[in-house]
Parts: C-alpha cells; sequence; structure tokens
C-alpha cells in the first residue's frame, strides 16, 4: 500500500483491498511460527528482527528472513529491521528491499527525516516504509517524517519506548502523542495509523475496550503478538450494522444532492459527512471479502 493507497488524500474513501485492520508480529528467528502467522489470518504479518530476536541469532533470523521473501505470498510480509543507528539495519535493508516477497519495511525508532532519507539510500529504490515513532523527538517530528519521501506508507507509534522516553505511567499521558500521530498521517495523506500492541494476550476484554478508545481517536486497526487477539481486533474496527446502515442511507441521499441536506429525520448532512459514510463503507466491506 502506497502512501496515497490509503486514500487519504482523495476524500478518505478506502477500497477493501487496502484495509489493513490485523497485524501480527512474530519473532523472525522462528520459520515456523512465521509460517503459522502467515496462515493466522492477520492482514499483514510482521516479521520482526529486532526486539523479538536475541543477539546470538540476529544473522540466523535475517537468513531465514530473506529465504521466505524469495517467494511471493498471499498474504503482505513486512520487517521491521533493527535499529537504524546501529550496525545491522543498513544490510537488512540492502538485502531484503529487492527480493520479492517483501511488502514492505518497518523502520524503527524514527526521529526524523533523517532516517528514512538513510533508508531510501541503502534500498537505493525503497519499498513500501512504515515509520514508527518511539521517542519524543519521533512524535515531534510525525509530520515531517509522514511526508519526508515517496515511499513513506504509514506512520505509527511504539508505546513501549515512547512511555520510557516520556515516563508517563497511563494512557493519559499518550494521549496527545497518540493524536498527534493520527493527524499527521491524515494531514501526510496516508492511511490512518494502526493502534500499538495490546501486551496482556490473555485480557481480551481490556484489548476490545482499548480498541474501542483507539477507533474513537482516529486509529483504524493494530498490531498483535498473538493469534488470539486478532478477532478482537478485528470485530472492534469493524462497523456496526447499525453503523453500515446509517452510512448507506447518508450515501443513497447525496447521491440525489451534490450540496448539503438533510435526512428525512431532520439530520444534516454535509460532503464530509458523505465522505465519512463512505469511509465506513469500505470497511464493512472489508469484513466480507
Amino acid at each position: 500500500m502506497s502512501g496515497q493507497a490509503g486514500g487519504a488524500a482523495q476524500g478518505g474513501v478506502l477500497a477493501p483491498q487496502d484495509v489493513y485492520l490485523t497485524w501480527l508480529y512474530v519473532p523472525g528467528d522462528r520459520p515456523e511460527t512465521v509460517a503459522k502467522a502467515l496462515r493466522s489470518g492477520a492482514d499483514v504479518v510482521l516479521v520482526d528482527l529486532e526486539d523479538a530476536v536475541a543477539a546470538g541469532r540476529k544473522r540466523y533470523a535475517l537468513d531465514a528472513t530473506a529465504e521466505l521473501l524469495a517467494d511471493r505470498h498471499e498474504v503482505p510480509v513486512h520487517v521491521r529491521v533493527n535499529a537504524l543507528d546501529g550496525p545491522l539495519a543498513p544490510g537488512e535493508v540492502r538485502r531484503l528491499a529487492p527480493l520479492p516477497g517483501l511488502g514492505a519495511l518497518r523502520l524503527p525508532k524514527v526521529n526524523g527525516p533523517a532516517d528514512i532519507a538513510r533508508v531510501a539510500a541503502w534500498a537505493a529504490g525503497p519499498p513500501a516504509l512504515y515509520a514508527l515513532l518511539e521517542s519524543a523527538l519521533g512524535v515531534e517530528q510525525a509530520y515531517a517524517v509522514a511526508t519526508a519521501h515517496p515511499a513513506v506508507a504509514g506512520v505509527a507509534l511504539g508505546e513501549a519506548d515512547l512511555r520510557a522516553d516520556l515516563g508517563v505511567r497511563d494512557d493519559g499521558g499518550l494521549a496527545w502523542s497518540r493524536g498527534r500521530v493520527v493527524v499527521a498521517a491524515r494531514a501526510a495523506g496516508l492511511a490512518p495509523p494502526p493502534q500499538s500492541v495490546y501486551p496482556d494476550v490473555r485480557d481480551t476484554a481490556g484489548l476490545a475496550r482499548s480498541c474501542a478508545e483507539g477507533r474513537a481517536l482516529g486509529f483504524l486497526g493494530r498490531t498483535a503478538i498473538h493469534p488470539r487477539q486478532l478477532p478482537v481486533i478485528r470485530e472492534a474496527f469493524l462497523p456496526s450494522d447499525a453503523e453500515v446502515s446509517a452510512a448507506a442511507e447518508i450515501v443513497r441521499a447525496a447521491a440525489t444532492d451534490a450540496g448539503a441536506l438533510a435526512l428525512p429525520d431532520g439530520r444534516f448532512v454535509d460532503p464530509a459527512i458523505v465522505a465519512g459514510a463512505h469511509r465506513t463503507l469500505a470497511l464493512a466491506r472489508h469484513g466480507t471479502r
């Protein structure tokens, strides 16, 4: 999905094939787990070469991932490389970027446009890039990062590291950062960012509540660390039957009037509301594909 494929710059209407709701992280040094992830129903499989892989397994993880990406897969495969200011990332980017099975690179701890420029230089014609903002500096640079290069397809928060950097103890301390990244993505014409991982894989009720809060803030979908989280995330971000019905009514009414109009129940509808209704219907189609 390119930086414009999410449709934000074109009225905000998402095509079903462009909607990613579930992003499943798997360690790059466990090929058997990656194979299971590809059958899990996740919209995107995120092969991790960074935090999930011990130092002594980094080379093996890269070799296994390169072997995986020698072929294309029905499910998009993205790879999170190691720290951009460390010794491993340049070689990982150069080796993986040309492979036919790579859907995108996920870049950790991006602090500004210079980090994106470095990756683009290493790749010499980079694939889609997703930038993780995991520090106060990264959040402050959110829009600059989102517009740093045509290959940037999305931005998102890495909340575990961001919490540590900000010294916050609960979600309230992340409210501004979350709003910032949602606004930056929209302003840059990118798809809405997915939420960061919910670390308690057994607390599905808490995950559902957290997803509802994220959806209300403008996030779309979420990264996961266990397959059992996928159906909870998917249900939370798909529109309800009532939302679909209301959106369809708005779109039908708008088809007969190019300006603002009032529905039979008295609700006022303008072009921005119509665009939102189209987004709702696009998400609903994603749920039935």
